[in-house]
């Protein structure tokens, strides 16, 4: 029954155990139990986060349990919360779902079919790249291009001079990691200096260019240049992409604009982010891939916030970071 409420089954035996025996300190359960001291650190870590646990106020290597029923009342009070966070953000997705079905049904029958077309050769989607790029009338939207390859980029940095003198707007998002790439911040202050409109994020969700809202490239694997990439015509893929980049560049900050201002808690942007991602459950070379820093980078960022936290383990830091309001609680 307890596993339902979050605790696995060496959590639970430890549990039982204290309940049995109070008084038993940090050595003599261990011995009592027959585990090693990581298992046992992970399924106090994990009691101490479910409230089942505290540690004894004389500072020692002792631990008391919660009454199991004042413990059981928190933890059923916290999963209400959560279903009820949940419920609200399931109505305001339905809501948001219904005015979105509503504004397109209202529009006449003249729209765009969605033509997808997939590109697996990697000269074909250079080649074709440069022709959407050629063919730019307005505006080029770009989100993160780094993940159609060296090689795209560099054709792309050559169309950018032409593209702005024919009055065509260039506006790109790249990563807030692009200042410590000396190539990457060189392209992009190339392309500030020139015309274009250059922000920078702290994680960017996926990665496509947009030509005249019209045509958009997207590669099929946002973290690798060669598995092929998707062509996409039409209105409603089209469209979300657009409202996608304006979301996410309303939020971004100028290129060379200076430093961002920490938040409330005292968190830079980045660190915000590894937070959000830590609470999804990703791992230390998932997160340096979404921050586009090294896995070094994003361990040193994961230490210091479980130092900033006073947390042992990820799950606790995550507990702790909801209790004080970093993070919302349905992350």
């Amino acid at each position: 029954m307890l596993s339902t409420l979050g605790l696995d089954a060496a959590s639970v035996r430890v549990y039982r155990t204290m309940l049995a025996h109070p008084q038993t300190d940090f050595d003599a359960l261990q011995d009592h139990l027959g585990i090693c001291e990581a298992e046992l650190r992970s399924a106090l870590d994990n009691l101490s986060s479910l409230a089942l646990v505290r540690r004894h106020p004389d500072g020692m290597e002792r631990f008391r349990t919660v009454d199991p029923r004042v413990a059981v009342q928190t933890l059923l009070a916290r999963q209400q919360a959560r279903l009820a966070a949940e419920q609200e953000r399931s109505e305001r997705t339905k809501l948001a779902a219904g005015e979105l079905i509503a504004e397109l049904g209202a529009t006449d029958g003249r729209r765009p079919v969605e033509l997808v077309e997939r590109l697996d050769d990697a000269q074909e989607i250079r080649d074709r790249a440069g022709a959407l790029l050629h063919g730019a009338r307005e505006e080029v939207l770009t989100l993160s291009p780094g993940a159609f390859g060296e090689d795209w980029q560099r054709a792309a940095r050559l169309l950018e001079r032409e593209l702005l003198q024919r009055g065509v707007r260039l506006r790109t998002l790249c990563l807030d990691s692009v200042h410590n790439s000396g190539p990457d911040l060189e392209c992009a202050r190339g392309l500030a200096q020139c015309g274009g409109q250059v922000r920078t994020a702290p994680a960017l969700p996926v990665r496509f260019v947009v030509v005249d809202r019209r045509t958009a490239l997207v590669p099929v694997d946002g973290e690798s240049s060669t598995s092929g990439a998707l062509i996409l015509t039409g209105g409603g893929t089209v469209t979300a992409l657009c409202a996608l980049f304006e979301c996410v560049w309303r939020g971004a900050v100028p290129l060379g604009g200076g430093a961002r201002e920490r938040d409330e808690h005292g968190l830079t942007a980045q660190a915000a982010e590894a937070l959000r991602l830590l609470g999804q459950g990703l791992t230390d070379e998932a997160i340096a891939k979404r921050l586009g820093v090294s896995p070094r980078t994003a361990r040193r960022i994961s230490a210091e916030l479980l130092e900033a936290l006073g947390a042992r383990s990820r799950f606790q830091a995550g507990c702790r970071a909801v209790a004080r309001g970093w993070l919302p609680a349905e992350e």
